[in-house]
């Protein structure tokens, strides 16, 4: 299955992303239970993140990254989508 480098970089505005980031979180954690988000963290300047996910296509993934509440609360200032395949680590079969 394939799997997917998203970076998010976040607007200025903390406080509005760290009042949304309780449920953006928890939207993550049901990805990851699912199987679907194998990772996800903030940057440590906290200006962005990095999330990987392991989905069908790039159609299901944009269909999730829709409806992560960071983008409905609009805490987002641009996202970058890569595919990637590994070939080393503990995600490699």
């Amino acid at each position: 299955m394939p799997k997917f480098a998203v970076e998010y970089r976040y607007i200025e505005d903390v406080p509005k992303r760290h009042a949304v980031r309780p449920e953006h979180r928890d939207f993550l954690r049901d990805l990851a239970k699912q199987g679907k988000c194998l990772v996800a963290g903030a940057w440590t300047a906290d200006d962005g993140g990095l999330l990987v996910f392991e989905v069908d296509d790039e159609a299901e993934l944009r269909k999730i990254l829709d409806n992560d509440p960071y983008n409905g609360a609009e805490v987002i200032a641009s996202t970058k989508v890569t595919a990637w395949t590994p070939v080393l680590g503990v995600w490699v079969d």
